[in-house]
């Protein structure tokens, strides 16, 4: 995959950690979209004129949780592939919308992880983009 026409839209409410996860992605040659919660993450994707590759999501943030942001970006961008982040338990984000075997990278995490997470969903035939209530894969 061409990592300088692969567009990342990543969603947190720590605007450091954007900050951080910004620098690693843009580093390793992906553009970046960056923002602080679901609502902006929608109109940022509307806005947007080309496809979202991945979409790289706080699990917990105050207003949409990154699952609500995945269902609804599903529409816009179809072949766009979900990652989610969380320092919380699994039974806590769990508990908030995330299901069993939707991918999860946990906080804290190193630049290194961060990547190899990211290459290993771009690279990925399964695209994590379910709608709520569809199996896990």
């Amino acid at each position: 995959m061409n990592r300088s026409a692969t567009t990342i839209l990543v969603v947190d409410d720590d605007a450091s950690l954007l900050d951080v996860v910004q620098l690693v992605l843009e580093g390793a040659g992906y553009g970046v979209l960056k923002v602080l919660n679901g609502e902006e993450a929608l109109r940022v994707a509307r806005a947007h004129a080309g496809p979202i590759a991945l979409l790289l999501a706080d699990v917990v943030m105050p207003g949409l949780s990154g699952p609500e942001v995945a269902a609804r970006l599903h529409a816009m961008q179809p072949g766009m592939k979900v990652l989610y982040m969380s320092g919380f338990t699994t039974e806590y984000v769990q508990a908030r919308g995330l299901r069993e075997g939707d991918p999860l990278l946990v906080k804290p995490f190193s630049p290194e992880t961060l990547l190899s997470k990211v290459r290993a969903m771009l690279a990925s035939r399964s695209p994590f983009a379910r709608r709520p209530g569809q199996p896990s894969r």
